[in-house]
């Protein structure tokens, strides 16, 4: 309308007669309707391509980048030129009238400056036309065009660069109090490093890497939540893998009995994956605050894996992702992601499920995959959901988590040695480790060297935030270490998982090694044994028959639920040879009973005379929270120290000794657990227990006690929870989505044909005002009726 209005004006000024026939009323009724008509037509495209994305009705993709270029050309280029274009011409056409009229030297007659006030008048009318148009027309299409590039741009350079993640999510007090909960989410994801570069700098500052993206709601009564922007910490790098990684907590509050999913999704994938390159990602996580049937609020189950894992092609390759709960009675299982028919009810994975096309296997109840990759260079994504159920009957999960990575194949290697590094300790992988809130933690990672001539050049890891990584220490041929220190702060209470693998020189990379920190919670300590109401019996001089051991720890454990956990008795006389280790995660001959754990030989294996010490790997005694906080490892030989009464000596030595006395020891509903021939050394354990009573005979100079314990009849009981209607402002907005459309086009409407009579009252009003025709004869009609007048 601006540039018809310009049109207008040139027109009222042009000398040529067939120019200033357009300003009638009529021609400029006729002009008007076409040029609203054209609009509407040449905008037809809009309402066809426009979508809903993100909550957010806007153009996207390629369409959005045309229509950016479109408004940029139309609004931006061509109606600005051709105003500034009209201006121009009405300002030539103004000089030339100015040139044909010549005012009488002298003369005061108001009529001979008539011409003179309408040029100014024009030309400010003019100038603030094209002015306020160029203003208003030309900022619009160029953010339109911008914020399209930047978006398609950063699905080009910021989504080719995705390297997965996971989402998990805790209520801060699982005890439900009022009528809303205070939820910590978690998210976690992995990038290309030539994109988000991060190193230690980054990592010690905090450094943010990411996409700026949002976590949002996607199905369910998710109005309560509030984007999450996925913008990220930076907590880890590898040089070898290029990968930065790094994750953020918030937390926000939502009403009790509500279920909704909410999700990471945008595109794409790099191209180099077996399935689904250059596909677009979604990374959904379920959240229900219902009540549990415990009458708690629920936690989501935590998994932890690296970004990237390196993997021989052609041959059979078993992962295991570490799977926990902070409602340590749950049932978690693991299983594909899925695009439908998923308690998300979102698709889950985009273009990558089922991204591993070899896969043999995958066993849901300790998510164990067994698959082959078939290219050597290429990428496999794994796009998984890890499910908790109440219990092992339970049907239907009640938080669903997500968790993506990618394995990268490589051909066998052609060297003289190709095996790959192995991390060995101080911990075990998959061990639980107790970590008080504000204490200092130092853990150490041990690395293996296999291959003569290899060496360890990078760790690849995914870290809690805080946690530093010391540089690569070489402290003895073919052993390498690094150092982990970290300080836990209150918002990571729980569960805190730590994974990491070993790249060598030819970049072998080992299997994976997590641990799992249990923030908030100690890790129980064996006693040391002492002389004087000693921890431990027997200790000094025991007899050649003594067959029962115990130790005391300073709180209540468990069996650990791990293999290869061993208690060792080693002789220091012959030379430290072992006499006999028992796997304390399977053994029926250690028991646990409260603070005491007893080991049981089924026959002495002692020789007189000969001195014996007693040590133990990580994880002997484990604790009763969550996934079992574990003792630290000991292998001290002067910990735990005894010898055996040699008569041959005694016969020739005077000695005095303590009578021997017999206590009638009585183990009540204490445990036996016999090993499954299904358990493997990974740590997975299958075991059967029944309910035992015995009577044992200890004959011993010490008297042992346990910590008293206190059996009562406990009751479980099913609460059901309602499910209470709330009608949020969202479901307003899908209620009446139609109704609003169908309003929206008929104001749209009525205000265009609104419009169309106010432009042409407006055009007319000008028409009269400046048309210099009606300007002269309203002079000579002046002239007349002043003449009439005067006669």
């Amino acid at each position: 309308m601006i540039l018809l209005a310009c049109f207008d004006r040139f027109a009222l000024t042009s000398t040529r007669a067939i120019m200033r026939k357009f300003t009638k009323p009529k021609a400029a009724l006729k002009i008007i309707s076409g040029a609203t008509l054209f609009g509407l037509l040449i905008s037809i495209h809009l309402p066809i391509f426009e979508t809903v994305k993100n909550n957010r009705c806007s153009t996207f993709g390629t369409y959005g980048i045309f229509f950016g270029i479109y408004m940029t050309c139309v609004f931006g280029l061509i109606l600005p030129i051709l105003t500034i274009s009209f201006a121009f011409l009405i300002l030539k056409n103004l000089k030339e009238v100015r040139g044909r009229v010549h005012p009488i030297a002298g003369s005061t007659n108001a009529s001979q400056n008539v011409l003179s006030r309408r040029d100014i008048n024009l030309i400010k009318l003019v100038l603030a036309e094209v002015v306020i148009g160029m203003v208003f027309t030309s900022i619009a299409p160029v953010d339109l065009l911008y914020a399209a590039l930047t978006i398609s741009f950063s699905t080009i350079v910021h989504g080719s660069h995705f390297r997965g993640g996971t989402i998990t999510w805790r209520p801060l007090n699982n005890t439900p109090s009022g009528s809303t909960v205070a939820v910590q989410v978690r998210e976690r994801f992995s990038w290309n490093r030539a994109t988000y570069y991060c190193d230690d700098t980054t990592i010690a500052a905090q450094g943010i890497i990411g996409s700026g993206y949002l976590v949002q709601g996607v199905s369910g009564s998710y109005a309560p939540w509030t984007n999450m922007n996925t913008a990220i910490a930076c907590t880890d790098y590898s040089v070898a893998l290029t990968v930065s990684s790094g994750e953020h907590f918030e937390t926000q509050t939502f009403p009790l009995n509500i279920a909704f999913s909410i999700g990471f999704v945008s595109s794409a994938w790099f191209a180099n994956l077996a399935v689904g390159g250059n596909g677009g990602w979604s990374v959904i996580c379920h959240i229900n605050t219902a009540l549990r049937p415990d009458g708690y609020i629920n936690s989501s189950p935590i998994a932890v894996t690296l970004p990237i894992i390196y993997k021989q092609i052609t041959i059979t390759q078993v992962h295991v992702i570490q799977m926990s709960d902070f409602d340590g009675t749950d049932t978690l299982r693991c299983r594909w992601s899925t695009s439908s028919s998923n308690l998300n009810n979102y698709d889950e994975c985009s273009g990558v499920c089922m991204g591993i096309p070899l896969y043999i296997n995958l066993i849901q109840t300790n998510c164990t995959l067994v698959f082959s990759l078939a290219v050597a260079g290429q990428y496999a994504a794994a796009a998984l959901q890890i499910e908790d159920y109440y219990s092992s009957s339970s049907t239907t999960p009640m938080s669903s988590v997500p968790l993506q990575f990618l394995f990268y194949g490589y051909a066998a290697p052609t060297g003289s040695c190709t095996t790959p590094p192995a991390i060995i300790g101080n911990r075990p992988n998959r061990a639980c480790i107790g970590t008080p809130i504000g204490s200092n933690v130092t853990e150490y990672i041990i690395v293996q060297v296999y291959c003569p001539g290899h060496a360890i050049t990078d760790l690849v890891s995914s870290a809690p935030t805080g946690m530093k990584k010391s540089a690569i220490i070489n402290s003895s041929p073919n052993v390498y270490e690094i150092i982990l220190s970290w300080i836990p702060i209150s918002t990571q209470y729980g569960p805190q998982s730590f994974c990491a693998g070993a790249v060598d020189t030819i970049a072998l990379q080992s299997n994976q090694w997590c641990i799992t920190f249990l923030v908030g919670f100690e890790s129980p300590d064996i006693i040391r044994p002492s002389l004087v109401q000693g921890s431990a019996s027997p200790i000094g001089t025991v007899f050649q028959n003594q067959t029962l051991f115990s130790i005391q720890t300073t709180k209540s454990v468990n069996r650990p639920t791990l293999n290869n956990t061993f208690i060792y008795f080693t002789d220091a006389t012959a030379n430290n040879t072992l006499v006999q280790k028992f796997d304390c995660g399977w053994d029926p001959n250690v028991i646990y009973t409260g603070f005491t754990t007893i080991v049981r030989f089924p026959v002495a294996p002692w020789i007189p005379g000969h001195f014996y010490y007693v040590t133990f790997d990580s994880g002997v005694a484990s604790g009763t929270e969550f996934c079992g906080p574990e003792s630290a490892p000991i292998y001290d030989p002067t910990y735990w120290v005894f010898n055996i009464w040699d008569p041959a000596v005694s016969s020739t030595t005077t000695t005095t000794t303590t009578p021997p006395t017999t206590h009638t020891v009585t183990s009540l509903h204490t445990t036996t657990t016999s090993i499954n021939t299904a358990c493997t050394t990974s740590g997975i354990v299958v075991t059967t227990t029944t309910a035992i009573t015995t009577t044992t005979t200890i004959t011993t100079t010490i008297a042992t006690t346990a910590a008293p314990t206190t059996a009562a009849a406990t009751t479980a009981s099913a609460s059901t929870a309602t499910a209470v209607p709330v009608m949020y402002p969202e479901d307003f907005i899908n209620a009446y989505k139609q109704p609003i459309t169908v309003v929206t086009v008929a104001i749209m409407s009525t205000m265009a044909v609104i419009q169309s009579l106010v432009m042409y009252a407006a055009f007319t009003k000008f028409s009269n005002m400046f048309n210099p025709l009606k300007k002269k004869a309203l002079q000579r009609h002046t002239q007349r009726m002043r003449s009439i007048n005067r006669r």
